[in-house]
């Protein structure tokens, strides 16, 4: 099977052109935990196929590294942009691509006939608890406590296609994400388990975040999360619309347009190598 490694940020997965490689549906939660494994396979956050739409430009299939499929992700469509358009299966500048039954439209940055910058228009954010989903007595969850191995967290919970809880701290360099992670993924009030991001507001145009995947565990950076975050901060007044998000793996640029009420995010997408394995 050939592929391409790729990432977003730090944020890397292996890539797969469905047209080209015909694995079957389940078959392919299998082959995608051996090939992210880090020690014994390719290694990434997980796989993303690319594959022919008649609904969009084309089709995203993400699944995580444990084998779960994801909905979106903002890092990973970002550099199905850059390998559909550098391997010259479009020459468009702008494309759209369906992830889980939901389309996005993307913008290409071209330097020296290769993408080098990609916007992506994420949609609106989702407050509502239950199409989240998040178990709560309320509507929204807007820095609400969440109890997570004793200890109490403020969350704001947004969905960006995929269940997001943003967690407001002090200190995200030192925290213990690998212990807590876990916990807040599994936490009983996310039936679909949950992405859960540690975010520090600098100031009012800039935060400081660490995220903690859905299936994957820490990862270098989340677009969707990036995303989330966003919301979450202009939801509890705390930035303007426009943000840097600065993550482990580089920065993230959004936006979120209230006239329009969707979030745009901008951000880098880079090949890393291409190869061929036996699966």
């Amino acid at each position: 099977m050939k592929f391409t490694k790729m990432h977003g940020c730090g944020n890397d997965y292996i890539y797969v052109d469905g047209s080209m490689e015909h694995i079957s549906t389940e078959d392919k939660p299998e082959i995608v935990r051996r090939l992210s494994d880090r020690h014994f396979g390719i290694g990434g956050d997980g796989v993303i196929f690319i594959n022919p739409s008649t609904e969009a430009d084309f089709e995203m299939e993400m699944y995580n590294a444990d084998g779960s499929r994801a909905e979106m992700c903002g890092n990973g469509i970002r550099c199905v942009a850059k390998y559909v358009y550098d391997k010259k299966l479009t020459e468009k500048k702008k494309i759209s691509i369906i992830s889980a039954g939901k389309i996005k439209h993307l913008c290409l940055a071209i330097q020296d006939k290769k993408v080098i910058l990609v916007k992506v228009n994420m949609g609106e954010p989702e407050f509502v608890a239950e199409k989240i989903p998040v178990l709560s007595q309320k509507e929204q969850v807007i820095d609400e406590p969440i109890t997570v191995r004793g200890k109490e967290y403020r969350m704001t919970c947004v969905s960006m296609g995929n269940p997001h809880a943003v967690v407001f701290v002090d200190d995200v360099e030192n925290l213990e994400i690998e212990k807590i992670g876990p916990y807040f993924e599994n936490h009983e009030l996310f039936p679909k388990r949950t992405n859960t991001e540690f975010v520090k507001v600098l100031d009012r145009n800039t935060v400081q975040m660490r995220v903690w995947e859905r299936g994957t565990g820490e990862t270098l950076a989340c677009g969707t999360g990036a995303c989330a975050t966003v919301a979450a901060c202009i939801r509890n007044g705390y930035t303007e619309e426009q943000v840097t998000v600065k993550l482990l793996g580089g920065d993230l640029e959004i936006f979120w347009n209230r006239n329009e009420n969707c979030i745009y995010m901008t951000g880098p997408a880079s090949h890393v190598f291409d190869g061929e394995i036996t699966i």
